[in-house]
């Protein structure tokens, strides 16, 4: 039985402040439109595409709230499943999300993926949050997902859909050859992830012509060091003042880019990816049976520093308090 798919990555251009859902999915099932007509199944949309990158502005109450789902579908994200049903197409979507546990908001930064037949078939939320907690002067633009997001809670789940084994991350994550290790070793046979990020870099600004490199760096080695399928799909061009990168992409698995887009606005491009290939490597040179030495990786889990640990729970569980969290000074 043939395990191929045609698959898309569906980049989005900016995404204004004042842009609303109704206007981004109306632009998302277009991209799904050209891939449907391109023959893909599949679809790869970014990171957070149904709004504008909001953490990069110090916001409170409404004005933040206003960026998150409380519902998936909702009245403004349901055309876009019953475009994806009617079109047999299978998607993965980035978004933040908002839930009430008990008296509890709970906000992360939030993907799934939506059979061809409109079901939910797997979640993830983000694990590895970049940025700060704080508002800071000196940045251009602030990035402050580790305000607005709660460390994921699902870890890296895999789930099966489409004849394959897939899994999601999402932008940050890939950077961090331990997301796709894990996933690896749980059979993931496709990643699927979305991204926001800037072309520049505050910290260290000297990397920013390196932005492009290392965002396929990351991708194409998890790709190849666990013989799977990865989709990254970029949010891009100049948004609010902010520049992000594009090159959203499909890389087999032997770390070849295989389809990549081209510019940084609204795009699609296609590939089709033959699961069965991730055999390639993971009998041979990736036999993780074979060859890997799990006793000699123990650095790799070895716990943070206890003070560490407890800093980052405290400033974790206060999100919302500038008091309580830490500055860059601390």
């Amino acid at each position: 039985m043939s395990r191929k798919i045609v698959a898309a990555t569906a980049q989005l251009g900016p995404i204004a402040r004042d842009e609303s859902r109704t206007s981004a999915v109306a632009r998302m099932i277009a991209l799904m439109r050209t891939a449907h007509d391109r023959g893909a199944r599949l679809v790869v949309f970014p990171e957070l595409a149904l709004t504008t990158f909001f953490p990069r502005w110090l916001l409170e109450g409404h004005d933040l709230d206003r960026f998150y789902e409380t519902e998936m579908p909702s009245p403004e994200t349901l055309p876009l499943f019953d475009a994806a049903r009617e079109m047999g197409i299978g998607f993965y979507l980035g978004f933040a999300e908002l839930l009430l546990d008990g008296e509890r908001e709970r906000r992360f930064n939030t993907s799934i993926f939506v059979t061809p037949e409109g079901r939910i078939a797997g979640k993830y939320r983000k694990v590895h949050l970049p940025g700060h907690y704080n508002h800071e002067d000196w940045r251009a633009f602030q990035h402050l997902e580790k305000r607005y997001f709660e460390h994921g809670d699902l870890g890296f789940p895999v789930f099966e859909a489409m004849g394959g084994t897939m899994g999601m991350c999402l932008c940050n994550d890939r950077r961090w050859p331990e997301t796709f290790r894990v996933l690896g070793l749980r059979g993931a046979e496709l990643v699927m992830l979305g991204y926001n990020t800037p072309q520049h870099y505050p910290q260290a600004p000297e990397h920013d012509h390196l932005q492009d490199f290392h965002n396929h760096l990351s991708m194409q080695h998890g790709a190849y060091a666990n013989g799977a399928w990865v989709i990254g799909t970029a949010k891009a061009g100049l948004e609010e003042g902010c520049e992000l990168i594009g090159g959203s992409c499909i890389i087999a698995p032997t770390g070849e880019i295989v389809a990549r887009t081209q510019g940084r606005g609204d795009e699609v491009a296609v590939a089709e990816i033959d699961l069965d290939r991730c055999r390639e490597l993971r009998e041979n040179v990736f036999n993780f049976a074979l060859h890997r030495e799990p006793g000699d990786y123990g650095p790799i889990c070895e716990g943070a520093d206890i003070r560490e640990r407890t800093r980052a729970e405290t400033t974790r569980n206060s999100h919302f308090s500038d008091t309580a969290a830490p500055t860059a000074s601390d």
